[in-house]
């Protein structure tokens, strides 16, 4: 998967970087046909936000979150985006199989 990792009013250093790609393959084990991730990092004061874009197979898949620290915005925005990546697996899953066998067994 290709992450392009992008910071507004802050520098990405090389342990935010690696955070970053280290949460995100959480979301592989979930759904492996991940194209493309955008991730956009921006400090506003004393708030910490962190949003992302991911491009999936005939879907674009978004999320954002707000914290005090900068790792929790992230693990947040990866929780929302792991339930989204879920229920976009769910929805393009060919729930016909189950019809045909339930129809034989009857």
């Amino acid at each position: 998967m290709k992450i392009e990792l992008t910071g507004q009013h802050i520098d990405i250093t090389p342990s935010l970087r690696d955070y970053v790609h280290e949460k995100f393959k959480r979301l592989e084990r979930h759904f492996d046909r991940v194209i493309n991730s955008h991730v956009v990092l921006s400090v506003e004061k004393l708030r910490h936000h962190a949003e992302a874009s991911i491009l999936v197979s005939h879907n674009t898949i978004f999320a954002e979150s707000t914290s005090e620290d900068m790792y929790a915005a992230i693990d947040q925005l990866i929780d929302k985006l792991d339930r989204q990546i879920v229920k976009h697996k769910e929805k393009t899953k060919d729930h016909h199989k189950q019809e045909g066998m339930h129809r034989n067994l009857v």
